[in-house]
């Protein structure tokens, strides 16, 4: 393929874009093709605002954001999301946390009135604040301390790959942290990061731009303004050697292996970060992949491999800095230094040799319609609009990512693959503590 040609078209969305008084930027993509609405409200807060001494906060605060609020008690907004008909939750990521609804068209209304009055202030109550902990508590029992493989990697490689507190802390938190956060402090987050110039607002679906303008208005208008604050720096610099760690997992049956190097900035170059999204596709997905082929099917020197950008998984929701993760479970008594070997040979081939016929069109056409597929329904679009719009001040990149997947050129693969050798790599080991060995 020429250079700087994409056989993969772009995907036009409606989008309007416009900023309230008070500082809250809103993004309306009207789609008339089903009766459908999907509202969304991103904080530009997540795991690596966490001051120290306050690990887990981030994501403790979603759950306070669903305890009441200015002027609905506890679980009322459970209430009438579902009573409309609709769906709701909330997520934490490293660089933001999500808030959402997806419900039919003429619930619009009723979705902007919730996410305005949390947006006022939420029920920061002593009960709330601790009967929250404990349910958080209770997932970081169930989700990482009593499950095999908790937490990995996304909570055991960073602290190898990172030196500093805002990217290599537990983002789940401490218990001791948890337990000992007050009202005060999630008054102080609250009044810190939940701020309508902190916040992007994105309407999708079934929706008429005037009506809807008009609604977003009426709602969120005289929410009190409160600029953003100012966003940290946490840059730090690339590794300059190698850095290998293991833990015993007692309750994983079998070893597995996770490594990462960290990769350009996804916004500031975003440029010179596309070739490795295609490298971690070229790599990992599909039984054609190259280290599907090698390690699983011909070696069988592991069991499962898979490859990926952000250590949350999603290429397109992150910051810098960041990294390629490859993980992979390896069968009873597989070798971990065999398996970081092979990586480490398959990379230098195809720095050296290139990519098969066809490779890189087959990756970049099953990358297209994975994209095509997860923008879709309306929530997915809503929310990565959303996203795109408080990293980038740019929604409308959304239909622009296959065309750019697709201009992605195999001497830009090439040269990406160059740059993963071991003395950038971090690696972590999980040694199985129980099962077969």
């Amino acid at each position: 393929m020429a250079a700087g040609r994409s056989r993969i078209p772009a995907t036009k969305h409606s989008v309007e874009r416009f900023t309230l008084d008070n500082g809250l930027r809103v993004v309306l993509a009207p789609d008339r093709s089903a009766p459908v609405v999907g509202v969304a409200v991103v904080y530009d807060v997540g795991i690596r605002s966490e001051p120290e001494g306050r690990t887990g906060f981030a994501h403790l605060f979603e759950h306070l954001m669903f305890q009441g609020s200015e002027n609905l008690e506890k679980l009322a907004h459970f209430r009438h999301v579902q009573g409309a008909g609709g769906t709701f939750n909330g997520s934490t990521h490293l660089d933001y946390t999500d808030y959402w609804e997806t419900l039919p068209s003429n619930a619009l209304e009723r979705a902007l009135f919730l996410e305005a009055d949390r947006m006022r202030g939420p029920r920061l109550t002593e009960e709330n604040l601790r009967n929250q902990v404990d349910v958080v508590k209770e997932e970081i029992r169930v989700n990482v301390l009593n499950r095999p493989y908790g937490g990995f990697p996304w909570l055991r490689l960073p602290p190898v790959l990172f030196g500093t507190f805002a990217n290599a802390h537990d983002g789940y938190g401490s218990f001791d942290d948890l337990e000992s956060a007050s009202i005060a402090d999630a008054t102080d987050f609250f009044d810190r990061y939940y701020a309508c110039g902190n916040a992007v607002l994105a309407v999708g679906g079934d929706l008429d731009v005037a009506e809807a303008t008009a609604l977003v208005e009426r709602h969120f208008g005289d929410v009190p303004a409160r600029p953003a604050p100012a966003r940290p720096d946490f840059a730090e610099p690339d590794l300059t050697g190698e850095r290998r760690e293991s833990y015993t997992d007692k309750l994983a049956p079998l070893p597995a292996v996770a490594a990462a190097w960290r990769v350009p900035d996804p916004i500031g170059d975003f440029a010179g970060y596309l070739p490795y999204v295609v490298l971690a596709e070229v790599l990992t997905d599909g039984d054609a992949s190259r280290l599907v082929e090698r390690l699983v099917l011909r070696d069988r020197t592991v069991t499962s491999v898979g490859g990926y950008l952000g250590l949350m998984g999603d290429p397109f929701d992150v910051r810098d800095p960041t990294a390629l993760v490859l993980q992979a479970h390896l069968p009873p008594g597989g070798g971990v230094e065999k398996v970081l070997q092979t990586i480490d040979e398959e990379l230098d081939r195809l720095a050296t040799d290139g990519l098969a016929a066809d490779e890189l069109a087959r990756t970049q056409a099953r990358m297209a319609t994975h994209l095509l597929r997860e923008t879709d329904a309306v929530l997915g679009r809503t929310l990565q609009m959303a996203v795109l719009e408080q990293q980038r001040g740019d929604p409308g990149l959304l239909g622009e990512l296959p065309r750019l997947v697709g201009e992605v050129t195999e001497e830009q693969v090439r040269a990406a693959a160059a740059t993963l050798r071991p003395q950038r790599r971090a690696a972590v080991e999980v040694v199985p503590g129980g099962g077969v060995r």
